[in-house]
């Protein structure tokens, strides 16, 4: 699938046993994949030869790319999958004679990332700004191990303890996200039942609301709640992401139960933009959340 002909394109999710929506879950699907840590780390390798044969550190070439240092880093050692773009920015930067592109046509993904989460995990490695809106769970890029495991543990059909590990897997280094791209924005707008209800129990839920807060000391981070007392608010359609690319291009995705929607059409990923603007107003400020936080972790 061409990430940039994608036009509100509903894809089934035939074969996963995905019991948690995909960004809840952080994407991650039930039945395993073939283990190809290889070809990433073979494909790090090679990138990491040419650049060193153009004389250049990971600090110069960073920039030639348009990438940051953590994302170059992270792709050397076989530990990220390149971002759309990277694969033929860095064969003309370092005049790889296909050698490259060639390595990148072998690359696939580690068991735990769903196929049709994909897409979007692509987007979202690179993204400058991320919002998420979510009435279901707390977002996958905020959720603790506590949390997200109790959600692994408790899904329809039952996983096994395999399939737990390499969702937990994906799920932590999805979560790498807030820590390595420190420039990019986050915005998160999460409805106060999420936060009351206590998932795994008042010790889980303790740990969880921590984290949220300790993420809110970051500068890039902004965290709402929509209050229980709003009447009425923009998002009542449904959970919904937005994302804009490094050239400024925006992308819209959405999910229900076993399916996902990525969204390119500007049009329509204008109107989601519209609506969580519309939502940004509706919830409480980030300082006033900040305080309902507390007081919700206080009545645990």
């Amino acid at each position: 699938m061409d990430l940039f002909q994608t036009s509100a394109r509903v894809r089934e999710v035939a074969g996963v046993t995905d019991g948690v929506p995909g960004d809840a879950a952080g994407g991650v699907q039930g039945r395993g994949e073939p283990e190809t840590s290889d070809s990433l780390r073979t494909f790090g390798e090679v990138v990491k030869a040419f650049r060193k044969r153009a004389g250049l550190t990971q600090e110069a070439f960073a920039p030639t790319v348009g990438y940051s240092l953590p994302t170059i880093a992270s792709i050397e050692q076989g530990r990220r999958f390149p971002p759309p773009g990277f694969v033929d920015q860095a064969e003309v930067v370092l005049d790889a004679f296909g050698a490259i592109k060639g390595a990148a046509k072998h690359l696939s993904r580690k068991p735990g990332l769903a196929s049709w989460f994909r897409p979007w995990a692509k987007l979202e490695a690179d993204a400058v700004s991320l919002y998420t809106y979510e009435n279901r769970l707390v977002p996958g890029l905020l959720q603790t191990p506590a949390y997200a495991n109790i959600l692994f543990n408790e899904q329809i059909p039952a996983l096994g303890e395999d399939q737990i590990k390499a969702q937990m897997a994906a799920r932590i280094e999805r979560k790498k996200l807030l820590t390595d791209r420190p420039d990019t924005t986050y915005s998160f707008i999460v409805e106060e039942h999420v936060l009351r209800r206590r998932t795994g129990g008042a010790e889980v839920m303790r740990e969880q609301i921590d984290h949220i807060l300790d993420l809110c000391e970051r500068r890039n981070v902004e965290f709402q709640i929509m209050p229980q007392a709003q009447e009425h608010h923009a998002g009542l359609g449904g959970p919904m992401q937005l994302l804009e690319t490094p050239e400024n291009r925006w992308y819209a995705y959405c999910e229900g139960q076993r399916i996902a929607q990525l969204i390119a059409d500007r049009k329509e990923v204008s109107i989601l933009h519209k609506r969580y603007a519309r939502m940004r107003s509706q919830a409480l400020s980030f300082e006033e959340s900040v305080s309902l936080l507390r007081e919700i972790r206080g009545a645990l």
